[in-house]
């Protein structure tokens, strides 16, 4: 083989080692909060915020904070740098991607379910069939 292809797979063969790197250290896996608390890692966790705790929101320091449950019914200390997402109040769950700190998941990101508004209503007032 030329010396040209050799180099050229050799450099081809490093890009793409550097892009199953990059791939994997992005990834960002579901976890509950216990599995989270004893990794470390940065992960997701699908619950919802506790109605009969109050949160807070610190306009000042862009600090909001709220207590979420999970989905086995584990509780913990959420703190987010930025402002309360829409429907935040209302919705009936949400995704917090983040990690560990101190006893504190902290959030780097908020994701909330919209509340469904046509809940309960006919299925035909949105097709615009009519039976």
């Amino acid at each position: 083989m030329k010396k040209k292809y050799i180099i050229g797979l050799l450099i081809a063969t490093v890009f793409i080692i550097l892009a199953y790197l990059n791939f994997d250290e992005s990834r960002v896996e579901y976890s509950d909060i216990a599995n989270a608390k004893e990794s470390g890692k940065t992960v997701q966790i699908i619950g919802k915020r506790l109605e009969n705790k109050k949160w807070n929101y610190d306009s000042k320091s862009n600090l909001l904070n709220f207590t979420i449950e999970d989905e086995k019914g584990k509780i913990t200390d959420v703190v987010y740098k930025g402002a309360p997402p829409n429907n935040f109040d209302i919705a009936p769950s949400m995704v917090i991607k983040g990690k560990f700190e101190n006893n504190v998941f902290v959030a780097s990101q908020i994701l909330t379910k919209c509340p469904s508004k046509y809940e309960g209503q006919d299925p035909s007032l949105h097709t615009g069939k009519k039976n």
